[in-house]
């Protein structure tokens, strides 16, 4: 990854936590199986994280932090010490950068959207109830 699309990418505005917790994890040399090893939490719970479909108590995004040598800010919210970037940038680097802002921006489209959906139909239930 170039540094310009680094920057992008993990910029507050565009990354989600999910985005930081694998770019870190992987930054770190790690898969997700090791990863979640060595923090004592089962896969799919690390799965779950990097797909923002949950998140870490206090306890283990400071273990996170620790191990894929970043700060819990960086984690929680883009800000602070995070992964290093790469220092060249070609134009299939800013393809990518601009595919990958893309899809962070309809996962969270489709993450509101699935809560939405859930709402209504929670309500649609209550009134079948």
């Amino acid at each position: 990854m170039s540094d310009e699309m680094t920057k992008d990418w993990f910029d507050p505005e565009t990354s989600t936590f999910g985005d930081r917790v694998a770019g870190a994890r992987e930054a770190a040399g790690m898969t997700q199986k090791q990863l979640a090893k060595r923090l004592g939490v089962k896969l799919v719970t690390l799965q779950n994280w990097e797909n923002d479909m949950a998140e870490p108590r206090a306890n283990r995004l400071s273990m996170l932090a620790g191990m894929v040598n970043v700060s819990m800010m960086w984690l929680l919210d883009g800000t602070g010490e995070g992964v290093e970037p790469v220092m060249s940038e070609t134009r299939e680097d800013k393809d990518m950068n601009e595919i990958l802002a893309e899809i962070v921006d309809l996962k969270s489209r489709a993450l509101r959207t699935a809560n939405r959906l859930g709402a209504l139909e929670k309500k649609l239930r209550s009134w079948v109830d």
